[in-house]
This record gives C-alpha cells, sequence and structure tokens, in this order.
C-alpha cells in the first residue's frame, strides 16, 4: 500500500507526500507459557497484556522494515514486563470493566504521542478525516467557520452550496446542529456534526445580527469541494491568489487561476501576491508546483534529512516532483512567460505552516519573492503514514525539511522580509509553545541541532522591482471578500508591489518600501 508523507501543523491532518512505500505483511505474533497455569487472574492479565504488546511491537517492526535488510529485533522485556503488571491491574482493579482492544489502543497512542506533538496513532475515523483533507471533498453543507467567544460564526458560505442556496450569511452565529448545542465546542468538532452523508438532512439554528430571534434552516447535505485556491484581481495590473490548503489538485488550480488573472487584466500583470495566511499545509508534490510556477526549472525547491535512506529526498521545480501518478500533462508548462519574472509578494502569518512554510521559504531563499507578514508556525519535520490492519494507521515523524539555502524552519519558522501586523488581537501557537516539539536550530540536545549543508548553493537573485508609483498614487484600501472590513495586510502587499509607503501596523506611521 502506498501512502504519503505528512508534514502538517499539530491538530491538523495535513498531508504532504512524495511517497514512501512499506508493505505490511501483517505478521501476528503469539506467546506460549511452559510450565505450571497461573492461578491468580492479575498475573493472566499481565501476561494477555504482555502477550499483546509484543504482538503489536513485532508486527510494527516487521512492518517498518519491509522491503530493507534484515533486523534482529531486541525487545525491553524488562520494561514489556511493567507494562504487563500496569495491563494486569488495570483490568483487575480498576472502577469498571475496560475492553482488551481499548487499553492496548491507548498504549499505542501514548507511545506516538509521547514522541512529538506529530506522531499519532490514526483510528479509522481519524485516517479516513486525513484521506478526505488531501482530496478536499466531503459530505456536507458547505460552510467555512471559526470560532468566537464560544460561538460557532460563518466566515462565508460556499458558492453553489446547500448552505449558500439556504440564505447562511457570513457573520452568522450557528447555535444548534439538529438538537444539538455548540454553544462552547471547538471549530473541528463543530465540522464533524455539520459534515454527513451527501442526501442526509440536517438543521441549523442561527442568530443573525439585525434579527429578533433565532433563524432555523433545514438543509440536505452534497458533495461538497474545497476550494484551495481563490483568485481576485484587486484593481487593474495587480491581483492575489490565495492557497488555503495543498490538497491533490492545488497545482492544477494554481496554473488555472495563474491563467484567469492574467486573462482579466489582458496579459498584462503589474504584480501579483501570493496569500498563504493561515494556510495549515498539505501534500508536498503541491507545495513544489506552487513553487515550480514562479521559479526557473529545476530550481531546488526543498529537501529532507532523516536517519533511513527513505527520507532523504531532494525535490525541484521539475515534472516528476510535482506531477501526481495518474497526470500526464504538466499543467504547468502553459503558464504566462510573465509568471517568472512578475513582481510578487508572498503574506504568511502565524498560522503559516509546514508546506505553505516550504512555498514561503524556497521563493525567499531564491529572492523571488518579498515575504511579508509575522513569523510564520514553524512546522518543519515531516511525517510518515504507515498503514496497519483493520483500516488503522500510525503517522511517524521521520525527516526534518530544510529550505534551498540549509535553513531548518523546525521551531522558527519563516521570518519575513517585511513585518507587517493587521492590528487584531489573537492569540496565537507556534511550533516552539508545543510541548515535546522536536528541537530546532540552536535548541534541544543531541541530533537535533545538526547543521545540514545546502544541497545545492542558490545565487541569491534581486527580487523583483516594485512598480513605479505614479504621482497621484494613493495608499491601497482592500476588503475582505465578503467586504466586511479592510483587510490591512492585502492592502500594505499592494502598495509594496506599487511601489507606495508601507505600514508595519495600522496605527503605525508610513514608511518607505524596505526589504531584505
Amino acid at each position: 500500500m502506498v501512502e504519503p508523507l505528512i508534514i502538517g501543523r499539530a491538530g491538523k491532518l495535513e498531508t504532504v507526500g512524495v511517497v514512501i512505500t512499506y508493505e505490511f505483511v501483517g505478521r501476528c505474533f503469539k506467546t506460549r507459557h511452559m510450565g505450571a497455569e497461573m492461578g491468580n487472574k492479575v498475573k493472566a492479565a499481565g501476561l494477555i497484556g504482555l502477550g499483546a504488546v509484543i504482538g503489536v511491537g513485532m508486527s510494527l517492526h516487521f512492518s517498518a522494515v519491509a522491503e530493507k535488510q534484515p533486523t534482529t529485533l531486541n525487545l525491553p522485556i524488562e520494561d514489556l514486563r511493567v507494562f504487563s503488571e500496569v495491563f494486569g491491574r488495570i483490568k483487575s482493579d480498576y472502577v469498571e470493566s475496560v475492553d482488551d482492544k481499548r487499553l492496548i489502543k491507548e498504549a499505542i497512542n501514548g507511545m506516538l504521542t509521547g514522541l512529538d506533538p506529530h506522531s499519532a496513532f490514526l483510528d479509522p475515523d481519524a485516517y479516513k478525516e486525513l484521506q478526505v483533507g488531501t482530496q478536499g471533498k466531503f459530505g456536507g453543507l458547505g460552510i467555512e467557520i471559526n470560532t468566537e467567544d464560544g460561538f460557532v460564526k460563518v466566515i462565508s458560505p460556499i458558492d453553489d452550496t446547500p448552505a449558500q442556496r439556504a440564505g447562511v450569511k457570513a457573520g452568522d452565529l450557528i447555535i444548534k446542529v439538529d438538537d444539538v448545542s455548540l454553544r462552547g465546542v471547538s471549530s473541528t468538532d463543530a465540522v464533524k456534526k455539520m459534515r454527513g452523508e451527501p442526501g442526509t438532512e440536517v438543521a441549523l439554528t442561527i442568530l443573525r445580527k439585525g434579527e429578533d430571534k433565532e433563524l432555523v434552516f433545514k438543509l440536505k447535505r452534497a458533495i461538497i469541494e474545497v476550494q484551495s485556491v481563490v483568485a481576485r484581481t484587486l484593481e487593474p495590473g495587480f491581483a492575489s491568489i490565495r492557497v488555503r490548503q495543498f490538497q491533490e489538485t492545488t497545482g492544477e488550480k494554481m496554473a488555472k487561476a495563474i491563467n484567469e488573472v492574467y486573462r482579466q487584466n489582458n496579459g498584462d500583470l503589474k504584480g501579483l501576491v501570493l496569500d498563504l495566511r493561515n494556510d495549515p499545509g498539505g501534500l508536498l508534490n503541491a507545495a513544489v508546483a506552487v513553487s515550480a510556477a514562479f521559479l526557473p526549472k529545476d530550481a531546488l525547491v526543498v529537501y529532507t534529512d532523516g536517519r533511513t535512506e527513505d527520507a532523504k529526498m531532494k525535490l525541484h521545480a521539475r515534472r516528476e516532483n510535482y506531477l501526481r501518478g495518474a497526470l500526464k500533462e504538466d499543467y504547468l508548462a502553459k503558464l504566462p512567460a510573465g509568471v517568472k519574472n512578475v513582481p510578487l509578494v508572498v503574506l504568511v502569518n502565524s498560522g503559516t505552516a509546514s508546506a505553505s512554510e516550504i512555498v514561503a521559504g524556497a521563493l525567499q531563499d531564491h529572492k523571488r519573492a518579498v515575504v511579508m507578514g509575522t513569523q510564520t508556525f514553524g512546522k518543519g519535520s515531516v511525517q510518515t503514514i504507515l498503514p496497519l490492519g483493520n483500516a488503522n494507521a500510525i503517522k511517524l515523524t521521520t525527516a526534518r525539511y530544510y529550505t534551498p539555502n540549509g535553513r531548518s524552519i523546525q521551531a522558527k519558522g519563516i521570518e519575513p522580509d517585511v513585518v507587517v501586523e493587521d492590528g487584531i488581537q489573537r492569540l496565537t501557537m507556534r511550533e516552539a509553545d508545543l510541548e515535546k516539539h522536536l528541537a530546532g536550530p540552536g535548541e534541544g540536545k543531541g541530533g537535533a541541532n545538526k547543521s545540514v549543508a545546502p544541497v545545492a548553493a542558490v545565487t541569491p537573485k534581486a527580487p523583483p522591482k516594485a512598480a513605479a508609483p505614479a504621482k497621484d498614487a494613493k495608499p491601497s484600501s482592500v476588503r475582505t471578500p465578503n467586504g466586511e472590513r479592510e483587510d490591512f495586510v492585502l492592502s500594505q502587499a499592494l502598495n509594496q508591489l506599487k511601489g507606495l509607503p508601507v505600514q508595519a501596523h495600522p496605527e503605525a506611521p508610513q514608511v518607505a518600501v524596505a526589504t531584505k
């Protein structure tokens, strides 16, 4: 079975992958007790636990080394004996009866989560959710949401979806799904309640500003395709392309978006904004595709380094590193020639993680773009999905990734060339704040601080020059897509492209355009 690499942010299911293949042998190992029969239930349960964990350990071991050279299995018997005693004590003395399957599952989960924030055991639901996330299709209502003051708030209904057709609007507060209250529920759990099989019905109870009473919408779920790439013209000659997540079709959609904004501007594009804010990551081949759209052919995009040969990769801006297996035509081959040189600003913030940091780092190292915003999340490790039996899998950290110039992003992130904050107060969380995170440069112990030299030298080029400002040019003001407010950071990106002064903060004075 072929499965992808993962470099997603903590708490997310973002897949990043040039694939590593492991054939799972599905072996089971039994233990035999040679000697007198044990009469003590605790000891019996302990042996069951010991046999189970040895079986799990050996299965995982042989799965990991399949197709590799033979390796001797050395199990820590004394530690496993302690495990079996704990297992037995829980079985005999815990206040409630506990199923063996649950205990083994939690033990496996504990092994993985104890390593770092991104290694994890994936039960069938989590595994399926991961696959849905990479494909960008699911049964649902078509609503983008977040949480605000304990309420689930609609950011925007997606066009031509059940929610949009029913009249759900940006700013609505969803307080119930059917008869289940969403007060205090996380956005992740709220999404789970609203998703379901296409054709099934669900009722949303909504509070809307200006309405005296609750509104109830009865909707029928449908297949929703998430638009991972959204493009728009900001003003004549200037456009933005937002990448929400790197999915299977993001490369193709990026090519279409670029062609579309060039068409809208009669082939004359003076500046482009690549918006990666709050993009949690995704498929690595899609990140390479987005980078390759703007970089010269064969330019190094990213490389990875780990303990095994499979974990050592170099990915370049060439078709074999970004085309999916079923695709034969290179969708980037027909892009306008000007896209390789058009002035480019990349927007990032603390929510820019993983695959999106790869893109920002590659374009920054090659001096192809000006990176603007705030420091990124700092997710610089690679995970591999290893399928197990019964539709389970494990997500295991196997490598670190590096930008073309050899920078490790782990626990540090990408520092923007131009720092611009939007002035909105929020609680930010980065990789370095996560307990048990892999150490980054200058932090931690052992191999965490290993210096990895760049695998190919990058000759820095001057970033594309901004357009000369018109004599009567005024500072830009770009509204959010739903028109709720000014998108301050996007406005400053447009100022950068037009050669106008840039503000670091809504309350700060304007300063001259500056780049590293």
